[in-house]
Order: structure tokens, then sequence, then C-alpha cells
């Protein structure tokens, strides 16, 4: 990780969207950004939740344009929001934690105006993570893309029931598969929802993808770690519907035959880590590892 430049002129603030809840952590960070000499802009649906017209608003385009630096309060969700959009601009973004859980926002809501002192001073280190670039095709022609940090699943539709598909890995079949459906997770996303279907946490220094079986219809289906290079493409069987998920946040429905064809970004997101920060540290404490038994 490099130490950060700390000439940050123009400072982009991004809220939970439209949440109130956010407000006044927004309000008081502009106002410390302004004092320093930066500009400042308001992301457009967070500023709607302001009374403080003094700062000017801008949509994801605009900020991507002009801000060196955004801060997005909320939970890892709002940052991963921000993230999907900001990526191709390359503007680092640093996370104030008012969520639950807070792997990727690693500044408390109680210590954010000494966070951004420290910040300003290039005291915070950078992070480069995978970015996930998704597209489907539907009779040879693209239909839909998106970006994931975290991950794209494949899961049954509407109806609820098992769907069937093959995987294929540049080019090269790999298996076909009858479940609930797939997760190709990022290293940052080996701790969101591939965790919780038992797949392995992988360090986001090592790039690359994870194919991760949700509750498949066969006990020797085992999750796979590709490299950086490796295109997978996963092709729905015909009568089979499902839903493909990016992020929790897009989501487009499939049909059969579609094929949904998913590799490595050009794009990469940098997040910004405070002094002292440490991985394994965040992991042990989110993930409530070396805890003592609790007494009976």
């Amino acid at each position: 990780m490099n130490t950060l430049n700390p000439a940050y002129g123009c400072v982009a603030l991004i809220g939970k969207y439209r949440s109130a809840e956010v407000a006044e952590s927004l309000r008081l960070l502009a106002q410390w950004l302004h004092a320093s000499g930066r500009a400042v802009l308001i992301e457009q649906g967070s500023a709607e939740v302001l009374t403080d017209d003094r700062f000017e608003s801008a949509d994801f385009d605009e900020l991507g344009g002009r801000a060196k630096l955004a801060v997005v309060v909320g939970g890892d969700g709002s940052l991963i929001s921000a993230a999907r959009k900001l990526a191709p601009y390359d503007v680092p973004l640093v996370g104030i934690n008012q969520g639950r859980l807070g792997f990727l926002t690693d500044v408390a809501r109680s210590s954010m105006l000494a966070a951004m002192d420290a910040l300003i001073r290039g005291e915070f280190r950078a992070e480069r993570r995978v970015l996930l670039e998704a597209s489907v095709l539907r009779e040879g022609a693209g239909v839909f893309s998106a970006y994931a940090l975290n991950d794209v699943v494949v899961s049954k539709g509407d109806l609820g029931r098992m769907i069937e598909f093959e995987v294929r890995v540049d080019g090269e079949f790999v298996y076909s598969q009858r479940s609930d459906g797939l997760i190709v997770s990022t290293p940052t996303g080996s701790t969101a929802y591939s965790l919780s279907a038992n797949g392995p946490i992988v360090h986001p220094s090592l790039g690359g993808m994870l194919i991760v079986p949700l509750c498949p219809h066969a006990l020797s289906s085992r999750p796979i770690v590709l490299g950086d290079e490796a295109v997978l493409k996963v092709r729905l069987f015909v009568r089979h519907d499902a839903r493909a998920h990016f992020d929790g946040q897009e989501h487009f429905n499939l049909q059969g035959d579609d094929e949904l064809c998913i590799r490595r970004s050009p794009h990469q997101v940098t997040l910004l880590h405070p002094p002292g920060y440490s991985y394994f540290a965040m992991l042990r404490e989110k993930l409530r590892w070396s805890e003592a038994p609790k007494e009976v």
C-alpha cells in the first residue's frame, strides 16, 4: 500500500441514499472540509436531506470528473454503491461507518473529524481492490452489463425451484450444475455472501475470483478460485429462468440459453485506510475470532 498525496482540492461527500440519519455527519464534514480550504461537492441524493445550501450538489458523473476524494457516510452497501459508480473515474474512497458490520467502512462516526485531519496530512494508506465486469448475452447480443465489487450472483427466480446451467472458464467446459444458483465473488466479497455459502476467505491482495455453488444438488460440488485473467461464462439451460444480481444492488432477469460473462474489470477501486488499519484485525473484530467463551 502507498502513502497518498494529501492535496485533495475537491472532496465529494456521499451519504446513505436520502437518509436523514446521516445528514448531521454530512453537514459536519462539509463544514470542516470547507474550513480547511477544500471545495466540497455533495452528491445529489444526499444533498436532499441537508438544509444547508452553501455547498454545491452534483451527480456521480460530475463527482467523478471533479472530485479528488470521495467520503462515504453509511454502511458497506453505501460505499459499494459509490465505488461502482465512481470506478471509471478512479476516485479514491474512504468510508465513515454508520452501518452495522462495516467490513469496508473503516472510520467510526465518533472519530470522523480526527480521521479527516489525519487523511489530509497524508497518514491514510491506499489499497487497490479488484472489480468485476459482467455482461449478459442473449442470442449473441449484449443486453445488460454491470460492475460488481463484492459479487455477481445467479439465483433461482420467482418460481423458487432449482436451476440448471453450465460453467466454462476461458472457453473450457468445467461442469454443469443443478442448484439454487452460483456466487462469483471477488476477494473483497469473500467475506460477504460467499462466506455464508462456505466459500473461503481470500486476501484482497490476491486478485482473481471465486466460484461458490449455492445449495448444489451434488455433495462433490466445491468452491473454485480462479486467476486474474480468467473469463467465466455461465449459460442457463433452456426452460430455466433465473436472476443475476450485482452486489445486491442491481439485478437482471435471465432467460433460458442466456449467457452471463464475467471477467476482471480494467477499472479498480481504491480504498483509503486509517493509520493502524490491519486486514486481519478487521476480520478478528467483525467475525469475532479469538473471543473468550461465555460462561453459562
